[in-house]
Formats: structure tokens, sequence, C-alpha cells
């Protein structure tokens, strides 16, 4: 009976630890978190959405969407046009709109598909293929040579 409360403390303490260590966030969503912030701050716009079925990215399951990273650019003053594309071996492969745009070569790593509307241009992309975030600025100014061509 004398150790059954030093047991019972000893539980305690190994729970109350497990659930401190357990709330630690995990580095790599520590660094999607920093590189979506840093790609706020140069004015991109970071967020998950469902991919849509024509960016050919494997669903989750068979009834349910992958949720795939999804940054844009607005530009106030424009007026695109509706483009759809995906990239494959560095090019754009035109899925929907102006020839122009097809064959455009890419130099960004992990890009599934490219779209452009009205006033918005933006990448569909794998994060996991820049965690460290080198590549935002080349992406905010290929978006921007894509939305003046």
């Amino acid at each position: 009976m004398e150790n059954t409360g030093l047991w019972v403390a000893v539980v305690i303490v190994v729970f109350v630890l497990g659930s401190i260590f357990g709330l630690r966030v995990s580095p790599r969503e520590k660094a999607l978190g920093e590189m979506r912030d840093k790609a706020r701050k140069i004015g991109l716009h970071p967020r998950l959405v469902a991919a849509p079925d024509w960016t050919k990215i494997p669903k989750a399951s068979e009834n349910r969407a992958s949720m795939v990273a999804y940054y844009s650019i607005l530009i106030p003053e424009a007026r695109l046009p509706l483009m759809r594309a995906l990239v494959a071996d560095q090019k754009l492969q035109l899925v929907y709109g102006d020839d122009k745009f097809n064959n455009l070569p890419i130099d960004l790593k992990g890009i599934y598909a490219i779209d452009m509307q009205a006033n918005c241009v933006g990448i569909y992309w794998n994060e996991e293929s820049d965690l460290r975030a080198a590549q935002l600025d080349a992406i905010k100014a290929q978006l921007h040579s894509l939305a003046e061509i």
C-alpha cells in the first residue's frame, strides 16, 4: 500500500509530460506555416483547396478530392482570359484557353497546374517540394509574367 501513492504520482507525471510533448508542433508543420506567412508578406495568397478534376492530382479516396496548395496573385486592373494548364516536363500543357500559353517553360519545382481567370493567376503545387520557401519570389514573378502575356 505504501507504493500505491508513488505509482499514482508517477502515472500522473508521465501522463502530463506526454500531453505536453504531444502538443509540440512538428518541424514540417512549422516550416509550412512560416512559408505561408512569407508568401502573404510578399503578396501571394496561399490557401488549401480541393484539387480540381482537370489537374489530374490523385484523389485522397474514391469519394474525396485531395487538398492541394493554391498560391495566387490578384491583379485588380487586369482582365485576364480563362486559362487552365497542366505542367509536365517543365512546360505548360494547355487544358483550356488560348494556344499562346501552350508549351511555355515553367522553371519551378513541384508545380501541378496553373490557372488564370478574370483578375487572378494561381498555381496548384506541392509545398513539400520547397519547405525552405526558396522559390516564392520566383513563383510570384512567374505568375506576373503569365498575366502579362
